[in-house]
């Protein structure tokens, strides 16, 4: 045997040594087996490990090879040897060079729209560098970190924000700041070149972040990567993070309200939104969120409308490293649903989320905002119109 086999070999046996371990020590520390209310052992019906099956669909089989790089244990489940599986998952490493095994492997992929395409060819690729950025932002430990999904183009509903529900606030010991998450919007999606309004803006009011992607609806997913990946080395105390869409209000003292009262048990793995469950690809190919069946296979786990949602910073950072052990999804609501379930964690319905607005006939009465934390969608002129009569001390609802 040569000493790369001998060395493999060790690795697989090291791991499984270590992996058993683990879960004897995690039995042990949480009190053992479970129990009925009698004190009895439960004894389980079904198998610990599911089998190894392989699936049809392209995102769905190079997830599996994904997640046996992580978990040695489905490598054997899988009849794989240590050799075979490294071997295997070479090819899920990140890389930013097209991957051209994509036209032979997934069945239709000369009949998939264009956005489909590019999408697999880069499916791997997130190093992509930030060409603006906020190194200080979060020198003080912020308490809120308001990060806010837009487009190079979209300056009117940028300072709309910055003007009501996106002030940033140092007070009471309350530290509030805010980045707004860009993208290139390059001459060949017909984009007008504004690069040097984008730089005004940005030296004067220090809240862009702007990585070298180009920002598409399928890229929404790469934002979400690349800005927990910030989060972590440049914001890594912060407490808790809304991040949400540019076309939403947020009534932004409702939310620090909310989060001064939560236990610090509750505050440690909060997620809050308004959640979608059970739910799973639309088929319909004219629909926004089209997923064909060679694509992707299977339901979606809970996930919290993008519109909008609010978690801890403890778990932003969780997310973080789950997100390596997860293939970008063309939808980036329903990915970040994807790296919940990895840690265990499902996100929680909160009522003040309205990701599908509130009933018409409530729109223009102030007080229905009182208690809600977001409402979607606004404009940029409705934004500072309701943001102005809350702050009202005189208003009585």
């Amino acid at each position: 045997m040569s000493v790369g086999r001998r060395r493999l070999k060790l690795f697989g046996i090291l791991m499984m040594v270590n992996f058993f371990i683990y879960v004897i020590v995690e039995v042990s520390r949480s009190g053992g087996h479970e129990k009925t209310a009698k004190g009895q052992v439960v004894i389980p019906t079904s198998k610990f490990w599911r089998k190894y099956t392989p699936h049809k669909a392209y995102w769905n089989k190079q997830q599996q090879k994904l997640d046996l790089l992580y978990n040695p244990i489905l490598t054997l489940l899988s009849n794989m040897t240590v050799e075979e599986s490294l071997i295997s998952n070479a090819s899920v490493l990140n890389a930013c060079d097209p991957d051209p095994s994509v036209t032979s492997e997934v069945n239709d992929f000369a009949n998939l729209p264009d956005r489909f395409k590019d999408f697999l060819y880069y499916l791997r690729c997130r190093n992509y560098s930030l060409l603006v950025d906020q190194p200080n932002k979060c020198k003080h430990k912020p308490f809120l970190l308001l990060a806010i999904k837009s487009l190079i183009p979209h300056f009117d509903r940028r300072q709309a924000i910055r003007e009501s529900w996106g002030k940033e606030i140092k007070s009471r010991g309350i530290t509030v700041v805010r980045v707004f998450l860009l993208g290139q919007t390059p001459p060949e999606d017909n984009f007008p070149n504004l690069s040097d309004m984008l730089k005004f803006e940005s030296q004067t009011h220090k809240d862009i972040l702007l990585w070298n992607y180009r920002d598409t609806f399928f890229n929404l997913t790469l934002k979400e990567v690349l800005f927990l990946k910030w989060v972590a080395s440049s914001c890594p105390d912060v407490q808790f993070i809304f991040k949400g869409d540019d076309d939403v209000f947020v009534n932004t003292h409702q939310i620090l309200d909310y989060l001064k009262s939560l236990s610090k048990d509750k505050a440690k793995d909060l997620f809050i939104g308004d959640v979608i469950k059970d739910a799973g690809p639309h088929r319909e190919k004219k629909l926004k969120y089209y997923i064909p069946e060679s694509v992707y296979e299977g339901s979606y786990p809970p996930y919290a409308g993008g519109g909008g949602f609010l978690y801890s910073g403890d778990l932003a950072l969780r997310l973080n490293n789950a997100s390596d052990q997860v293939l970008l999804y063309p939808i980036d609501d329903v990915y970040t649903g994807m790296c919940l379930q990895k840690l265990g964690l499902a996100p929680e319905k909160h009522k003040g989320f309205k990701t599908f607005d509130i009933e018409e006939k409530y729109r223009n009465n102030i007080c229905s905002y009182t208690s809600l934390m977001l409402v979607h969608s606004r404009k940029p002129q409705e934004m500072i119109k309701i943001w102005t009569h809350l702050q009202n001390p005189h208003l009585n609802c």
